[in-house]
């Protein structure tokens, strides 16, 4: 299964992000569906059953609130050669810290290696196809919505991909406030 732990945006975010992705986005780019966008704290990849329960059981202990989160515009994700087109939030001391202590207790109960980048909280609202170059030098019009949002809920996701795209189905997670 391949799974990964991400924070739920409410309905009237995930509406913003999507309309505004349609209008500014250039051709190439795949719109990430609505029902799809999210912000992933940990990638998982591959794990068996066991490893899905354990991660699963991690969540209630970090179920707390989380300050409001907010928006900080459009980003390609990577800077050298973009794959993704995301909406970056704004750096959050709360959000870091849960982030950090989700990873440290993945890698205690699975073996969790974490990612050498730094935590960049961003929501992927559309990928662009392997081998796709994408001038990133001009400016999405309309720029990004600007957004205030509290997260509810920290979900356990297993991804699947199929004909139609990816489909998130969840597997556990627990309410933020």
């Amino acid at each position: 299964m391949r799974l990964f732990i991400a924070l739920d945006l409410p309905v009237d975010v995930r509406t913003a992000l999507a309309a505004w992705v349609e209008q500014a986005a250039p051709a190439e780019v795949r719109r990430v569906p609505v029902d799809n966008l999210h912000v992933t704290l940990a990638f998982l990849g591959a794990r068996n059953s066991d490893e899905a329960a354990a991660a699963g059981a991690l969540l209630p202990a970090l179920a707390r609130p989380l300050p409001q989160l907010r928006s900080a515009g459009a980003l390609w994700l990577p800077l050298r050669r973009p794959g993704v087109l995301t909406v970056a939030l704004e750096p959050d001391a709360a959000l870091a810290a849960l982030q950090a202590e989700l990873v440290a207790g993945l890698s205690s109960a699975i073996g969790f290696a974490a990612e050498r980048r730094r935590f960049r909280p961003h929501v992927t609202v559309g990928r662009v196809a392997r081998g796709t170059r994408i001038d990133t030098r001009s400016a999405l019009q309309p720029p990004a919505p600007d957004l205030r949002f509290a997260a509810h809920s920290l979900t356990l996701y297993r991804s699947h991909t199929g004909p139609q795209g990816a489909r998130y189905i969840r597997m556990g997670g627990v309410e933020l406030a």
